[in-house]
């Protein structure tokens, strides 16, 4: 069915281009060229220090402002829209201008709430007295996923009513590389993609590695630390063990070579709102081992292979398995190619924005 514009004042709330682009960030650019695809008046605002400029070309960003961070959000921003007709602000990364009213807001999980001690005092101090506040006053809140919805009405006192779920998809660039083959240039190896803090569990996941004694096989794990998180854990793990390679941060090209010729993605997180790597590794033909916790199992559904992310041993029995059973590795390649398919950046922004009318209209 053919999506009919909804004529919605909307602007956009992109900091996130001033942020390095992981997973919140990266769902939020593939939303925004669905929005300005299927409404073209939409305006997207960001501050000066973009970080990203082709992907705010093609946006067609308009800076606004002096400040940066936070304070341009909570300030030049809110300064900015009331003076020019107060359009619906759509904020696609956890947080909003606390002093505007026409909020729709997008929160891809409460981690910060749930677990505080894996962020530093001052970024979950700054989230526990915000983020609350600006759920409830929020037009609408979107979430990535029904597990993350009952959070979000649990702990932010939010009618499950006033809460829609909007799934993420496999990013556009992800997906045009991912049937294209690869040299493999690292010999056998077990991938981990994610931002390197506590909450993703690598040292539980190095542990389980290097248990395994898999001497021909290496670790290879992408991402970069943020500077809220710490794992002083993992560092020592690393420093140690020459089987196990840091990668950083890399680019989708990159990636997607990593993803096809992986032995299987181990993706042992201790909570996840949604979790995107498996579902690229499931794109990429590359079978994916997963907590069996939070929203993993919503997400990958029968097309993983799950373990229990706080067991060294659990991690250690499924890496090893999916690794070395070629008949398992083939049917969970199969059936994760098929569970992409569930998932379309197109319609989740047609249904996103087709909430946002509705709740501007009520």
């Amino acid at each position: 069915m053919q999506y009919q514009k909804r004529s919605i004042n909307l602007a956009v709330n992109c900091r996130f281009l001033s942020q390095t682009l992981t997973g919140a960030q990266r769902a939020a650019v593939e939303l925004c060229k669905q929005i300005k695809r299927l409404e073209p008046s939409t305006v997207f605002l960001s501050p000066g220090n973009i970080l990203h400029k082709e992907l705010a070309e093609t946006l067609g960003v308009k800076t606004i402002g002096k400040l940066t961070g936070h304070l341009w959000e909570q300030f030049d921003l809110p300064r900015f829209l009331k003076k020019h007709g107060k359009p619906v602000l759509l904020n696609l990364c956890n947080m909003a201008p606390l002093s505007y009213r026409s909020n729709v807001i997008t929160i891809h999980d409460l981690s910060p709430l749930r677990s505080p001690s894996w962020f530093s005092y001052v970024f979950r101090t700054y989230y526990k007295r915000m983020l609350p506040v600006i759920a409830r006053k929020a037009l609408k809140v979107f979430t990535d996923s029904a597990f993350s919805k009952r959070e979000i009405s649990e702990l932010l006192s939010v009618p499950e009513a006033g809460v829609t779920v909007i799934h993420l998809a496999v990013p556009e660039n992800i997906l045009q590389l991912a049937d294209r083959n690869f040299p493999n240039e690292n010999g056998k190896y077990i991938l981990a993609v994610s931002s390197i803090d506590p909450r993703k569990n690598f040292s539980r996941l190095a542990k389980a590695f290097l248990r395994l004694k898999l001497h021909d096989t290496k670790l290879i794990l992408v991402g970069g630390k943020n500077a809220v998180f710490s794992d002083a854990k993992l560092g020592s793990i690393l420093h140690e063990a020459e089987n196990i390679v840091f990668a950083g941060y890399i680019d989708d090209v990159e990636l997607v070579a990593l993803y096809r010729n992986a032995l299987c993605l181990a993706y042992p997180s201790l909570y996840e709102g949604f979790g995107l790597p498996p579902l690229e590794a499931m794109a990429c033909k590359c079978p994916v081992v997963v907590s069996e916790t939070a929203s993993l199992p919503e997400v990958c559904a029968d097309a993983a292979y799950y373990v229990d992310p706080y067991n060294v041993d659990s991690i250690a029995e499924g890496i090893y398995k999916v690794a070395t059973d070629d008949q398992l590795r083939k049917t969970l390649i199969e059936k994760g190619a098929k569970r992409v398919t569930a998932f379309s950046w197109e319609k989740s922004a047609q249904k996103l924005l087709e909430s946002i009318k509705q709740a501007n209209d009520s």
